[in-house]
């Protein structure tokens, strides 16, 4: 019963984590439209701690099944990967998209 348990409170943590992720990457790329790089990249940084933090919470899931804990799938534990994976497709696409700003906004002033 207690890996189950613990099996939840690390689904819930990958949640958290991401969407904590997702929020600021969003944030950023607002900041970038309305011409505030400087807040755009603290976004960023604020979104890879987060991602950080839900990595940390996955690697202890793989580590317990190398030790030989299985880790029951369930459709949370899908949900809360899929969340993982959704918030680093975004940090990838929101970086660029910053990055594209920064070019935009050198040409014009230029």
């Amino acid at each position: 019963m207690s890996t189950i348990v613990n099996v939840e409170q690390t689904a819930f943590q990958l949640i958290l984590h991401a969407g904590n992720a997702k929020s600021s990457l969003m944030e950023a790329m607002q900041a970038a439209r309305a011409g505030n790089l400087d807040e755009a990249h603290s976004k960023i940084e604020e979104a890879k701690v987060e991602l950080n933090h839900a990595h940390h919470a996955q690697t202890s899931l793989i580590q317990g099944e190398a030790r030989g804990e299985k880790v029951e799938l369930n459709i949370l534990l899908i949900h809360a990967q899929d969340h993982l994976m959704n918030a680093l497709t975004m940090r990838e696409l929101v970086t660029e998209i910053i990055h594209l700003h920064e070019k935009i906004n050198k040409k014009i002033i230029e």
